[in-house]
């Protein structure tokens, strides 16, 4: 007997629903007919969840839920000599990688890059002419948080596009080219990372690098030191994570606003909602729009019989917009929301560790703009991307004034 859902819920891995910026009447309809429903498809079904309370159970039940055995539909049935990602680890091993790279994003280090942060968000915002159509995201949204990736990593800055080229490398569904091409820039770019990583361990600086390339090599770290390979993975997950979720926070956030020119107006009337704001930004966009885990024992989700290696695909996105926990007005976006219980970051051992730096480059960019610019509209169509993982936006003409 098929266990399928009686809505079309295999359209979750069709790249048009993404490239639409529109899925969530499919999600709405999911949560109100099946929230627990199990998608057929070629290489693997998995079992879709969309609520938020199972959404966030599931994600902060490391030993119930696997993530060892893949995070992306794309890798059902795919085992690794080594996890590409911390993403791709459990306990004990992902609690050995936290506590070895959490000193790098302590709060004493984002607080240290605030003021970094804010110049280059000014130094970008200062170029946006009044009344000038711009594409907010080559504009803005692409080099901010490169930039800011170049300060964590002690590069020159001008290095952002070579870092942005690598980046959409690693992402399904955000560039146009062979599997060749992608893995050829893949492999580049692990190797200038590891090329600044060996530099940082002969010549320690004040940078993410530098931390993350010694640890271990003082009395706190206990001896136990990352490899290469390790070290490897970090950094690009730096690089790739620490990017293109704030980019696209960013400009869906300003899209967002951009639409509604009464929240704009609120925050222009009330510029201590800016934290709140980018906290219903993170929520509306949801950059991560799903991840995976892995059942490791028969379970119940919901009243749904879930067998011990079924994959089950966490919709983020989804969750966010759960009348259950948003009340009524979930479909709307209020920047003076609160409290707000987002999954945005994840949930559990897997809580985002650059939660705070993409916090602070959210009220920081949005601060900004808020300073210099009473109103902010579409001038043409939102091109998206049709990544089923990132919901990423490739151009936003936007007029500000």
């Amino acid at each position: 007997m098929s266990r399928s859902a009686p809505v079309d819920a295999g359209r979750l891995t069709d790249p048009g629903l993404y490239s639409g910026g529109d899925p969530f009447a499919l999600y709405a309809e999911l949560r109100r007919t099946e929230p627990v429903c199990w998608v057929d498809r070629d290489g693997g079904g998995f079992w879709a969840v969309s609520t938020h309370p199972e959404v966030s159970s599931i994600g902060a039940d490391p030993h119930g839920f696997c993530s060892s055995k893949g995070i992306l539909t794309d890798e059902i049935g795919t085992t690794y000599d080594a996890p590409p990602t911390m993403m791709h680890t459990d306990p004990p091993q992902h609690t050995r990688y936290r506590r070895l790279v959490q000193p790098g994003f302590k709060p004493s280090m984002v607080r240290l890059m605030e003021a970094g942060v804010t110049a280059k968000a000014k130094a970008l915002s200062d170029q946006i002419q009044a009344g000038e159509e711009i594409d907010i995201v080559r504009a803005l949204s692409v080099p901010f948080p490169l930039q800011v990736i170049c300060e964590l990593l002690g590069v020159d800055g001008s290095q952002w596009p070579r870092f942005f080229e690598w980046s959409e490398a690693v992402i399904p569904g955000e560039i146009e080219q062979t599997e060749e091409e992608r893995a050829a820039l893949q492999a580049e770019m692990w190797a200038y990372l590891i090329g600044v990583a060996e530099e940082r361990r002969r010549e320690p600086a004040e940078d993410l690098v530098s931390v993350l390339a010694n640890v271990g090599t003082d009395p706190d770290g206990e001896g136990d030191q990352l490899s290469e390979a390790e070290l490897a993975m970090f950094l690009i997950q730096l690089l790739v994570a620490g990017n293109e979720t704030t980019r696209n926070l960013i400009s869906g956030g300003l899209v967002a606003l951009a639409e509604r020119p009464d929240q704009w107006a609120a925050l222009q009337g009330n510029p201590d909602l800016v934290p709140n704001a980018v906290e219903e930004l993170l929520r509306w966009t949801t950059p991560v729009i799903s991840f995976m885990r892995t059942a490791t024992a028969d379970c119940t989700v919901r009243g749904k019989a879930v067998a011990a290696g079924e994959p089950v695909l966490l919709l983020y996105a989804s969750a966010n917009r759960d009348e259950e926990v948003f009340g009524p007005d979930a479909d709307r976006l209020r920047v003076d929301r609160h409290p707000n219980p987002h999954v945005s970051f994840g949930f559990g051992p897997h809580f985002c560790l650059g939660a705070a730096l993409a916090r602070l480059e959210g009220r920081v960019v949005l601060g900004q703009l808020l300073d210099r610019f009473e109103s902010v509209s579409l001038a043409g169509p939102v091109e998206r991307t049709p990544s089923p993982v990132i919901a990423g936006v490739r151009r936003a003409p936007l007029v500000f004034a």
